[in-house]
């Protein structure tokens, strides 16, 4: 068996993909004082006795750098869209006009700015723990082949290679954060 063991690299590169990926999405919804349709994202309306992308009830513009529009489609769910938003902890006011709910995006204040900052800091930290989790996965997998009768020499290899793939994906991580926090404290 020694000979045979083959560590699927392309299933830890798919898992540590997706921690990126998440954390892209996490870093889409931080306001950054320019309005954005994808800092909605992450608002659920509970819609139809369901909790719903704000994007499946109505349709967000952005018509100008700082105003963001949700047009809802079905009048009864304007207060719901509204009251989602309020307390999606965006700290966007919401104002209504028929069944377009209007989202100004304020200045961000240099407090404000500090804050947001922590948070992309806290979501990277999160893709951080989620990479070496599937770097521990891959480790006990190597283990595990070498109770099986893997040799040392190929058991540091694939350690090796494991090492090599996490510290790229923790470096891709540290990029975004850096990017991220350099949007938000730009005035």
């Amino acid at each position: 068996m020694s000979d045979e063991f083959e560590l699927d690299t392309d299933d830890l590169t798919r898992r540590m993909d997706g921690a990126m990926a998440n954390l892209r999405t996490e870093f889409a919804s931080l306001r950054t004082g320019r309005a954005s349709a994808s800092m909605l994202e992450p608002v659920m309306v509970d819609a139809y006795g369901q909790m719903t992308p704000i994007n499946q009830v109505g349709t967000v513009n952005v018509p100008e750098p700082r105003m963001v529009t949700v047009n809802v489609w079905d009048k009864g769910l304007v207060g719901k869209v509204e009251k989602a938003i309020r307390e999606s902890g965006l700290g966007i006011n919401p104002q209504l006009n028929g069944t377009i709910i209007m989202l100004p995006i304020p200045e961000l204040n240099e407090e404000r700015r500090r804050e947001l900052s922590k948070v992309a800091g806290q979501y990277a930290e999160h893709a951080r723990v989620a990479i070496r989790n599937v770097r521990r996965d891959g480790m006990d997998q190597i283990k595990k082949a070498k109770a099986d009768g893997l040799s040392e020499d190929d058991q540091k290899l694939w350690e090796a290679e494991v090492q090599e793939l996490t510290d790229t994906y923790i470096k891709k991580v540290d990029d975004a954060l850096d990017t991220k926090q350099q949007e938000i404290m730009q005035v």
